[in-house]
């Protein structure tokens, strides 16, 4: 789906964010696309038509930051609108967020990402991040305790 057609949408556009753990840290990137471009958030994006929520996961991190994931289990699914000054629906994406878990290659910002990072879940009040990224993060470990991760 090209990013022309993502703006000003007829209807929501399926995605997805993902949780990443490697060891006790997450993935983050920052953006470097609207909408919520120059902030950090979850890796993810766009599920391709016939692509399934995991894969469009994995094809998602492998593109967006070099690295191979497992998904593991949805968090939560959620919505991000954002409107023009006219109140206008700009962008709306009904995102799927997962757990994964690290399955390999070397960490590199690629694709639409602007950096890359491992962090511990205690440093997220330090970035700049949309708000849901706490809330899922929150979520995610809650669900850790009940899902392999590492």
């Amino acid at each position: 789906m090209s990013v022309s057609t993502r703006r000003y949408p007829e209807r929501p556009v399926p995605a997805v964010g993902v949780v990443v753990w490697k060891g006790g840290e997450l993935l983050l990137v920052k953006r470097g696309q609207p909408p919520l471009e120059g902030q950090w958030g979850l890796p993810g994006g766009v599920v391709e038509p016939g692509e399934t929520p995991f894969q469009a996961a994995k094809r998602e991190l492998r593109e967006e930051t070099g690295i191979e994931i497992e998904p593991l289990a949805v968090i939560t699914i959620l919505d991000s609108v954002t409107r023009d000054a006219a109140g206008k629906v700009e962008y709306h994406y009904s995102i799927t967020e997962m757990n994964a878990r690290y399955a390999g290659g070397a960490l590199r910002a690629a694709s639409d990402s602007l950096d890359a990072r491992w962090i511990a879940p205690a440093e997220l009040e330090k970035m700049d991040l949309w708000e849901e990224v706490t809330h899922v993060v929150q979520r995610a470990l809650e669900q850790k305790n009940t899902v392999s991760v590492d």
